[in-house]
């Protein structure tokens, strides 16, 4: 499970880090959706333990929180996170917090207990980035659905990533092309962004991003939207900037 955001002068204190705070929000969503993934049941977060902030996240770092279950019992288990700060342009990257979160599974008619024992971990694909979030009331509409322009803030926020960790340059939008939603996503639902660059040319970058909606419960998936970005390197006059090696 993994999500990467970026640390804005809103989310830092006076000496232009990252509040421990925002820090720990980051740990406990993530804590949250992989434990939702794992056991598709309505948890809530029930303990953490000793979380140790090693290093700090500066303004302009991205932040890249993953977590994993560790421990599994009848209706709790243990998630253990990390959130490690990427500078953008450098690539140089640090562990800042780690910790372990316990969370346990509300009973009702939707929960199967136990919980499922820890499966094998699947193979990442480095070429291709994906970003885990969640839907919350503040991002729908009244019909209950994802705003268009939040969905479209997620897939830019996606494509910038990808182009900047490709390029590793500081990239602008200069381009969205024409973007089709297939499929509503609702409060409650987890999303899932995929992001691949499919062209590289001497000062831009062609990001396409899919969008995905997944039932927290079921674990049914369905594709929501797909847009192409186009991204491109400036250097510190605003101007376009020829990409590094290409």
């Amino acid at each position: 499970m993994q999500l990467i955001d970026m640390v804005f002068p809103g989310d830092t204190n006076h000496h232009g880090t990252l509040f421990g705070g925002v820090a720990l929000a980051h740990m406990d969503k993530v804590a949250f959706l992989a434990a939702s993934r794992h056991g598709r049941a309505p948890f809530v977060t029930a303990a953490s333990e000793k979380v140790d902030f090693a290093a700090p996240a500066h303004a302009g770092d991205m932040v890249e929180v993953t977590g994993q279950v560790v421990r599994v019992g009848n209706s709790s288990l243990d998630v253990a996170v990390e959130l490690v700060a990427e500078a953008p342009v450098t690539g140089e990257r640090r562990l800042c917090t780690r910790g372990r979160f316990t969370l346990v599974a509300q009973k009702g008619p939707d929960t199967r207990l136990p919980l499922p024992r820890i499966g094998a971990v699947a193979e990442v694909d480095h070429e291709v980035l994906r970003l885990t979030d969640m839907v919350f009331p503040g991002q729908t509409n009244h019909y209950g659905t994802l705003y268009g322009g939040d969905a479209l803030k997620m897939m830019g926020k996606a494509a910038f990533i990808a182009a900047t960790r490709h390029a590793r340059a500081v990239m602008v939008m200069a381009a969205s092309d024409r973007t089709d939603f297939t499929s509503p996503i609702r409060e409650g639902q987890i999303v899932e962004l995929v992001a691949s660059v499919r062209m590289t040319g001497r000062s831009s970058v062609r990001v396409e991003v899919a969008l995905w909606a997944e039932n927290l419960l079921t674990g049914d998936r369905r594709h929501a939207a797909t847009a192409l970005f186009t991204m491109v390197s400036v250097g510190p006059d605003g101007r376009s900037k020829p990409i590094a090696g290409v």
